[in-house]
């Protein structure tokens, strides 16, 4: 007799991440490029991170990014939140328009670093949950960092 398989007991780990969508004078975004290795290693990204205990969205993003680019930003409002499942874990992502205010962007986390517009972001390959964002930011042609 055999027994039946015992369903999986352990969910995919759940992590919520602050992410900046941060712009120049110039209205372009700054992206980085995800060290290779790892999960999604090599594509692109909107720089952020993990949320730390007893951090809000806007304190995780802020200290990330200072972390990641040494430079500091202004955060100027949420853009959208949305949940996307990899084969690896489930995410919740929490997209904020930023401004950049000053600093020298550098790639202490990340590959690489470019100041792009919506219309160049299409040569580059995101992980799947950031074409949601891509999408909508330029359906909206939201520019927050053009005044």
């Amino acid at each position: 007799m055999t027994t039946p398989p015992t369903p999986d007991a352990s969910p995919l780990p759940h992590k919520i991440i602050g992410v900046a969508i941060i712009w120049n004078q110039a209205g372009q975004i700054l992206i980085d490029r995800r060290l290779p290795g790892g999960s999604s290693g090599g594509l692109w990204e909107f720089p952020g991170g993990k949320l730390e205990p007893g951090e809000t969205i806007e304190e995780c993003i802020t200290r990330e990014i200072r972390e990641e680019l040494a430079i500091e930003i202004a955060i100027e409002q949420h853009f959208r939140t949305i949940d996307h499942t990899y084969k690896e874990s489930r995410v919740t992502l929490h997209f904020y328009h930023c401004r950049y205010l000053r600093g020298i962007p550098q790639a202490l986390e990340s590959e690489e670093i470019r100041w792009v517009t919506l219309a160049e972001m299409a040569q580059f390959s995101f992980p799947a949950a950031n074409q949601e964002i891509i999408q909508a930011l330029k359906e909206n042609q939201v520019k927050i960092g053009k005044n």
